[in-house]
């Protein structure tokens, strides 16, 4: 596992994630909050998933692990542009800790807690891999969400990403 993959991956995770924002930006805000009974209830609550979960495991990353009870309420994003807004921060802090990797720090272990209190440790680089592969899945959840709500959702395949 090298850095230069690392940046790869997560250069596609943001434009894959600017690309639903953009399918999302396509709906009205009762279609954006609308309750469509998936694991998220709406496209609204999917994105702030996302954006939690990558906050999340950044955090983990610098050393630091939130329980549920410490997270952010990222509930509080109301609109599409709230949620892109601190995504934009999130962003640019993945990008300052990608700067500072190395492929010797990818391989190297790193102890975390999840939300309710219990010890992990892992390469950094599983972790690392696990976060625009977790955000891929809730991706695909939209595109359905988007699709049921008639309208037309953006392909965010990594393939189409290499090819652009």
């Amino acid at each position: 596992m090298t850095r230069e993959y690392i940046r790869t991956l997560y250069a596609y995770n943001r434009w894959a994630n600017h690309r639903v924002v953009g399918s999302a930006a396509d709906l009205d805000d009762e279609q954006f909050t609308r309750d469509l009974a998936s694991s998220y209830r709406s496209v609204q609550d999917t994105l702030r998933h996302i954006l939690l979960a990558e906050w999340l495991w950044l955090t983990r990353w610098h050393g630091s692990s939130p329980t549920q009870s410490e997270l952010p309420d990222f509930g509080q994003l109301a609109t599409l542009e709230a949620i892109v807004d601190r995504w934009g921060e999130v962003e640019a802090e993945y990008e300052l800790f990608i700067d500072t990797l190395t492929d010797a720090r990818l391989k190297e272990n790193l102890s975390y807690k999840n939300t309710r209190g219990e010890p992990f440790t892992q390469p950094l680089w599983h972790q690392m891999c696990h976060v625009p592969n977790h955000s891929s899945y809730h991706r695909g959840q939209i595109t359905t969400m988007v699709r049921q709500l008639g309208a037309t959702p953006a392909a965010t395949d990594l393939i189409v990403f290499l090819r652009s």
